[in-house]
């Protein structure tokens, strides 16, 4: 059984929606909305469709297809620069100290402050993985197909990307930190807060949003216990960022209040490690007899990008490499394709 990685079209809609009603809420790259998943694919169209090498408001949806029965079971995405349209909103954790000589005693507060430090980031996100196919190495097939496909077009990225991981929501749907804070001031819950930025961004924050900092000690216990910490089906998400060199440096989601993890583009090491090489043959002894070295493979540019797994072989005047590998990517000896260790 072979899965690739490939550029997402209109006629995946069904297939995005379907997932989408399987996040279980606060997915706001994934909402269970025809409508927004419609024009996020019509977005990613028109990004694949732009010839210049330039960084621009770009949306590029990936989808993961099972190439023998044709199955989709999995998504991700990602933003050549956010904050393109509207400001991009984070919470940023601070301190201000102050101290009283009467008492002799120095006290120091946490707060957030409402930033747009991140505003021009290329952004990662929208990974889902249908529940079926939680092993066998897939989810780092979607996640690190993104980096591949950053490197082969790195002039449509910034040189920082970012990683929205979800924070942590309740049994009931609701989100603690939201509660906590924003929900405060906007009337709304969490559920329609994020249904209403998932379809039209957050500007609604810079509109009725506080902008003076939130004192951290003053958030109920339930909302300040939630503070970076990613929703539990996200961990392993957030091992593999830190893996790729992706770090936590205080930012979190204004609405769940998850990490938001950043790293420099050329340091993350999927871009740093991968290498290109000429296909010199295809030999079904790698397929066969697991012969060689299982790596992540990856051709073709913009919508015609394609990634997967295959045994590679090194030979004189490049790499050999296995027939399943090779028909997924729709390559041929002659071809160049790109590829990095499997971790």
């Amino acid at each position: 059984m072979t899965f690739v990685i490939r550029a997402a079209n209109a006629d995946d809609l069904q297939h995005l929606y379907e997932m989408a009603k399987r996040t279980g809420g606060g997915f706001t790259n994934l909402p269970p909305d025809r409508k927004a998943l419609a024009a996020k694919l019509e977005r990613g169209a028109q990004g694949f469709a732009r010839t210049e090498e330039t960084v621009a408001d770009d949306l590029f949806v990936f989808v993961l297809e099972n190439t023998e029965t044709g199955e989709v079971r999995g998504t991700c995405q990602v933003f050549s620069a956010v904050g393109q349209k509207w400001p991009f909103y984070s919470y940023r954790i601070g301190a201000l100290t102050q101290h009283s000589e009467e008492l002799g005693r120095t006290f120091r507060a946490d707060i957030l402050n409402l930033s747009t430090d991140l505003e021009g980031s290329s952004e990662v996100g929208g990974l889902f993985l249908h529940p079926g196919e939680r092993a066998g190495g897939l989810g780092m097939l979607i996640a690190r197909s993104r980096y591949l496909f950053i490197r082969n077009h790195r002039a449509r990225f910034a040189d920082r990307c970012l990683a929205e991981l979800r924070g942590v929501i309740d049994e009931a749907g609701g989100s603690p930190f939201w509660d906590g804070v924003a929900g405060r001031f906007f009337g709304m819950n969490f559920q329609d807060a994020d249904e209403f930025n998932a379809k039209y961004g957050n500007q609604f924050i810079a509109d009725l949003m506080p902008k003076h900092p939130v004192y951290i000690a003053m958030l109920s216990e339930a909302a300040r216990h939630v503070i970076g910490i990613p929703h539990p089906t996200g961990r392993a998400a957030m091992r593999m960022l830190e893996v790729e060199g992706f770090a936590w440096e205080s930012y979190i989601d204004i609405f769940d209040g998850g990490p938001t993890m950043t790293a420099r583009t050329d340091q993350i090491r999927s871009v740093r490690e991968a290498v290109d090489d000429t296909i010199v043959a295809i030999d079904a002894r790698l397929g066969d007899h697991k012969e060689g070295e299982k790596r992540l493979v990856s051709s073709g540019r913009l919508a015609g990008f394609r990634a997967a797994y295959g045994w590679i072989e090194h030979r004189d005047g490049g790499i050999a490499l296995d027939p399943d590998c090779a028909r997924s990517l729709g390559v041929e000896p002659g071809q160049s394709v790109t590829h990095v260790a499997r971790w």
